[in-house]
Protein backbone atom coordinates (compact mmCIF):
# COMPACT_ATOMS: atom_id res chain seq x y z
CA UNK A 1 0.00 0.00 0.00
CA UNK A 2 1.50 3.39 -1.19
CA UNK A 3 2.59 5.75 1.96
CA UNK A 4 0.20 8.68 2.72
CA UNK A 5 0.58 12.23 1.13
CA UNK A 6 0.68 13.25 4.53
CA UNK A 7 1.42 11.57 7.68
CA UNK A 8 0.95 13.51 11.40
CA UNK A 9 1.68 11.36 14.29
CA UNK A 10 2.10 13.23 18.08
CA UNK A 11 2.38 16.55 16.08
CA UNK A 12 2.44 19.38 18.88
CA UNK A 13 3.09 22.71 18.66
CA UNK A 14 3.72 25.28 22.00
CA UNK A 15 5.18 28.83 23.14
CA UNK A 16 7.37 29.08 25.71
CA UNK A 17 6.26 26.19 27.12
CA UNK A 18 2.18 26.54 27.12
CA UNK A 19 0.67 24.12 25.08
CA UNK A 20 -0.65 25.24 21.86
CA UNK A 21 -1.67 22.19 19.42
CA UNK A 22 -1.60 19.19 21.33
CA UNK A 23 -0.61 15.67 19.86
CA UNK A 24 -2.06 15.34 16.65
CA UNK A 25 -1.79 12.17 14.68
CA UNK A 26 -3.55 11.92 11.33
CA UNK A 27 -2.98 10.77 7.31
CA UNK A 28 -4.18 12.17 4.25
CA UNK A 29 -3.92 9.62 1.25
CA UNK A 30 -3.19 10.26 -2.54
CA UNK A 31 -6.40 12.03 -3.90
CA UNK A 32 -8.25 12.39 -0.68
CA UNK A 33 -9.90 15.30 0.32
CA UNK A 34 -9.87 16.22 3.74
CA UNK A 35 -11.32 18.57 6.02
CA UNK A 36 -9.80 20.09 9.54
CA UNK A 37 -12.94 21.93 11.11
CA UNK A 38 -13.35 24.05 14.15
CA UNK A 39 -13.74 28.10 15.23
CA UNK A 40 -11.32 30.33 15.49
CA UNK A 41 -8.90 29.89 17.95
CA UNK A 42 -9.44 26.04 17.68
CA UNK A 43 -5.25 25.86 16.61
CA UNK A 44 -6.18 25.09 12.99
CA UNK A 45 -4.53 27.66 10.94
CA UNK A 46 -1.19 27.42 13.60
CA UNK A 47 -1.43 23.41 11.86
CA UNK A 48 -1.35 24.63 8.46
CA UNK A 49 1.24 26.86 9.20
CA UNK A 50 3.20 24.35 10.59
CA UNK A 51 2.42 22.05 8.14
CA UNK A 52 3.49 24.56 5.44
CA UNK A 53 6.59 25.67 6.80
CA UNK A 54 5.33 29.35 7.53
CA UNK A 55 5.39 29.06 11.46
CA UNK A 56 5.95 32.03 13.57
CA UNK A 57 8.85 32.81 15.41
CA UNK A 58 8.71 31.34 18.94
CA UNK A 59 6.56 28.39 18.37
CA UNK A 60 8.02 25.13 19.16
CA UNK A 61 7.18 21.77 16.98
CA UNK A 62 7.48 18.31 17.57
CA UNK A 63 6.63 15.29 16.63
CA UNK A 64 6.84 13.28 13.13
CA UNK A 65 5.59 15.31 9.45
CA UNK A 66 5.84 13.02 6.50
CA UNK A 67 5.06 13.43 2.76
CA UNK A 68 4.71 10.38 0.39
CA UNK A 69 6.51 8.29 2.87
CA UNK A 70 9.70 11.56 3.44
CA UNK A 71 10.64 12.77 6.42
CA UNK A 72 10.02 16.50 6.61
CA UNK A 73 11.32 18.96 10.16
CA UNK A 74 7.95 19.66 12.15
CA UNK A 75 7.28 23.02 11.53
CA UNK A 76 9.87 24.01 9.21
CA UNK A 77 8.88 22.48 5.93
CA UNK A 78 10.10 24.18 2.95
CA UNK A 79 6.32 25.04 1.06
CA UNK A 80 6.57 24.73 -2.60
CA UNK A 81 9.25 22.05 -2.82
CA UNK A 82 6.43 19.60 -3.77
CA UNK A 83 5.61 18.17 -0.35
CA UNK A 84 2.43 20.76 0.79
CA UNK A 85 1.69 24.38 -0.71
CA UNK A 86 -0.29 27.20 1.42
CA UNK A 87 -3.23 29.05 0.44
CA UNK A 88 -4.39 31.61 3.00
CA UNK A 89 -7.54 33.56 3.81
CA UNK A 90 -6.31 36.35 2.38
CA UNK A 91 -4.04 35.45 -0.80
CA UNK A 92 -2.66 38.62 -0.97
CA UNK A 93 -0.06 37.64 2.11
CA UNK A 94 1.29 34.67 -0.31
CA UNK A 95 1.84 36.97 -3.19
CA UNK A 96 4.41 40.43 -4.35
CA UNK A 97 2.32 43.22 -5.27
CA UNK A 98 4.98 45.08 -6.79
CA UNK A 99 5.87 41.75 -9.25
CA UNK A 100 3.04 40.70 -11.86
CA UNK A 101 1.52 37.69 -11.81
CA UNK A 102 2.99 35.97 -14.40
CA UNK A 103 6.65 36.28 -12.83
CA UNK A 104 5.84 34.89 -9.51
CA UNK A 105 4.40 32.04 -11.76
CA UNK A 106 7.80 31.62 -13.46
CA UNK A 107 9.62 31.16 -10.15
CA UNK A 108 9.14 27.83 -9.72
CA UNK A 109 8.78 26.67 -12.82
CA UNK A 110 12.32 28.25 -14.10
CA UNK A 111 14.04 26.38 -10.90
CA UNK A 112 12.44 22.89 -12.47
CA UNK A 113 14.73 23.49 -15.55
CA UNK A 114 12.31 25.15 -17.86
CA UNK A 115 13.49 27.65 -19.96
CA UNK A 116 11.46 31.60 -20.50
CA UNK A 117 8.77 30.48 -23.25
CA UNK A 118 7.94 27.20 -22.22
CA UNK A 119 7.63 28.10 -18.45
CA UNK A 120 5.40 31.12 -19.64
CA UNK A 121 3.17 28.52 -21.50
CA UNK A 122 3.41 25.71 -18.46
CA UNK A 123 2.36 29.07 -16.46
CA UNK A 124 -0.72 29.91 -18.73
CA UNK A 125 -2.05 26.18 -18.40
CA UNK A 126 -2.04 26.34 -14.81
CA UNK A 127 -3.92 29.28 -14.50
CA UNK A 128 -6.50 28.06 -16.63
CA UNK A 129 -6.22 24.89 -14.31
CA UNK A 130 -6.83 26.75 -11.69
CA UNK A 131 -10.57 28.08 -13.36
CA UNK A 132 -8.76 31.06 -15.07
CA UNK A 133 -10.70 31.80 -18.43
CA UNK A 134 -8.18 34.50 -20.23
CA UNK A 135 -4.50 33.44 -18.64
CA UNK A 136 -3.07 35.91 -21.40
CA UNK A 137 -4.50 38.82 -19.60
CA UNK A 138 -3.80 37.73 -16.00
CA UNK A 139 -0.18 36.91 -16.46
CA UNK A 140 0.79 40.74 -16.85
CA UNK A 141 -1.20 41.61 -14.20
CA UNK A 142 -0.02 42.84 -10.30
CA UNK A 143 -2.36 41.81 -7.38
CA UNK A 144 -4.32 44.89 -7.18
CA UNK A 145 -6.32 44.70 -10.35
CA UNK A 146 -7.11 41.14 -9.63
CA UNK A 147 -10.38 40.43 -7.32
CA UNK A 148 -10.49 38.44 -4.28
CA UNK A 149 -11.51 35.14 -6.22
CA UNK A 150 -9.25 35.46 -9.08
CA UNK A 151 -6.35 36.09 -6.49
CA UNK A 152 -7.30 32.36 -4.68
CA UNK A 153 -7.26 31.03 -8.03
CA UNK A 154 -3.95 32.49 -8.54
CA UNK A 155 -2.44 30.70 -5.36
CA UNK A 156 -3.91 26.75 -6.80
CA UNK A 157 -1.92 27.73 -10.03
CA UNK A 158 1.19 28.69 -7.80
CA UNK A 159 0.29 25.43 -6.07
CA UNK A 160 0.44 23.41 -9.13
CA UNK A 161 3.62 25.30 -10.76
CA UNK A 162 5.44 23.90 -7.40
CA UNK A 163 4.95 20.84 -7.70
CA UNK A 164 2.99 20.18 -4.49
CA UNK A 165 0.90 17.23 -4.29
CA UNK A 166 -0.86 18.23 -1.34
CA UNK A 167 -2.58 21.44 -0.91
CA UNK A 168 -3.29 23.18 2.52
CA UNK A 169 -6.23 25.67 2.29
CA UNK A 170 -6.53 27.75 5.44
CA UNK A 171 -10.22 29.49 5.45
CA UNK A 172 -9.87 30.19 1.44
CA UNK A 173 -13.20 31.57 0.88
CA UNK A 174 -14.09 32.54 4.30
CA UNK A 175 -13.72 36.66 2.60
CA UNK A 176 -15.23 36.23 -0.36
CA UNK A 177 -18.96 36.45 -2.05
CA UNK A 178 -20.96 33.53 -2.70
CA UNK A 179 -20.59 33.98 -6.22
CA UNK A 180 -16.97 33.91 -6.06
CA UNK A 181 -16.70 31.48 -3.48
CA UNK A 182 -18.72 28.83 -5.52
CA UNK A 183 -16.09 29.79 -8.19
CA UNK A 184 -13.40 28.81 -5.40
CA UNK A 185 -14.82 25.70 -4.32
CA UNK A 186 -15.28 24.67 -7.96
CA UNK A 187 -11.64 25.03 -8.83
CA UNK A 188 -10.67 23.36 -5.61
CA UNK A 189 -12.22 20.59 -6.43
CA UNK A 190 -10.24 19.92 -9.79
CA UNK A 191 -7.30 19.44 -6.63
CA UNK A 192 -7.85 15.70 -6.84
CA UNK A 193 -7.45 14.99 -10.32
CA UNK A 194 -4.47 14.13 -10.89
CA UNK A 195 -4.28 12.37 -7.30
CA UNK A 196 -3.33 15.54 -5.37
CA UNK A 197 -4.39 15.72 -1.61
CA UNK A 198 -6.54 18.56 0.46
CA UNK A 199 -6.95 19.40 3.44
CA UNK A 200 -9.55 22.03 3.60
CA UNK A 201 -9.64 24.47 7.00
CA UNK A 202 -12.69 25.85 7.69
CA UNK A 203 -15.37 26.56 9.89
CA UNK A 204 -17.90 26.53 7.04
CA UNK A 205 -19.86 22.58 7.05
CA UNK A 206 -21.50 23.20 3.73
CA UNK A 207 -18.19 23.99 2.17
CA UNK A 208 -15.83 21.47 3.69
CA UNK A 209 -19.05 19.05 2.66
CA UNK A 210 -18.36 20.14 -0.88
CA UNK A 211 -15.20 19.10 -1.02
CA UNK A 212 -14.04 16.46 1.30
CA UNK A 213 -14.64 12.91 1.97
CA UNK A 214 -13.76 13.06 5.55
CA UNK A 215 -13.72 15.55 8.12
CA UNK A 216 -11.57 15.66 11.54
CA UNK A 217 -12.95 18.42 14.50
CA UNK A 218 -10.84 20.49 16.62
CA UNK A 219 -11.33 22.07 19.62
CA UNK A 220 -8.61 23.68 22.39
CA UNK A 221 -5.90 22.24 20.01
CA UNK A 222 -6.88 19.04 20.08
CA UNK A 223 -8.89 16.89 17.62
CA UNK A 224 -12.17 15.80 19.52
CA UNK A 225 -13.63 13.66 16.56
CA UNK A 226 -12.57 12.10 13.50
CA UNK A 227 -15.53 10.54 11.14
CA UNK A 228 -16.70 10.68 6.92
CA UNK A 229 -18.28 13.49 6.29
CA UNK A 230 -21.77 12.13 5.74
CA UNK A 231 -21.80 10.20 9.01
CA UNK A 232 -20.04 13.44 10.59
CA UNK A 233 -22.85 15.42 8.92
CA UNK A 234 -26.02 13.09 10.35
CA UNK A 235 -24.35 11.44 13.34
CA UNK A 236 -22.31 14.05 15.38
CA UNK A 237 -20.83 12.88 18.56
CA UNK A 238 -19.04 14.72 20.44
CA UNK A 239 -21.04 17.80 22.09
CA UNK A 240 -18.88 20.49 20.01
CA UNK A 241 -19.19 18.69 16.48
CA UNK A 242 -22.92 18.67 17.47
CA UNK A 243 -22.89 22.57 18.36
CA UNK A 244 -20.98 22.86 14.75
CA UNK A 245 -23.48 21.08 13.13
CA UNK A 246 -26.73 22.74 14.37
CA UNK A 247 -25.38 26.35 13.64
CA UNK A 248 -24.75 25.37 9.65
CA UNK A 249 -28.43 25.19 9.14
CA UNK A 250 -30.08 26.73 6.10
CA UNK A 251 -30.00 25.96 2.42
CA UNK A 252 -26.12 25.51 2.17
CA UNK A 253 -26.48 22.77 5.02
CA UNK A 254 -29.60 21.23 3.20
CA UNK A 255 -27.66 21.07 -0.25
CA UNK A 256 -24.76 19.94 1.29
CA UNK A 257 -26.24 17.02 2.86
CA UNK A 258 -28.33 15.99 -0.22
CA UNK A 259 -24.71 16.33 -2.30
CA UNK A 260 -23.89 13.38 0.26
CA UNK A 261 -26.87 11.43 0.33
CA UNK A 262 -26.81 11.15 -3.35
CA UNK A 263 -23.08 10.23 -3.62
CA UNK A 264 -23.75 7.65 -0.75
CA UNK A 265 -26.78 5.74 -3.33
CA UNK A 266 -24.25 6.02 -6.28
CA UNK A 267 -21.55 4.04 -4.16
CA UNK A 268 -24.22 2.11 -3.15
CA UNK A 269 -25.54 0.92 -6.47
Amino acid sequence: MPAPALSVKNFALTHAGRPLVHPLTFSIQAGEGVALLGASGSGKSLTASALTGTLPDGITASGEVSFCGESAAPGRTAAGTGNAALIRQDPQTSLNPLVPVGKQLLIPLRRSGLNRADARIQAARFLVQAGIADPTAILFRYTGELSGGQLQRVCIALALACGSRTLVADEPTTALDAVTQAKVLATLRTWGAEGRSLLFITHDLPAAASLCSRALVMEGGRIVEEAPMAELLRNPRHPYTRRLVEAATGAPMLAARALLATADTAAAA
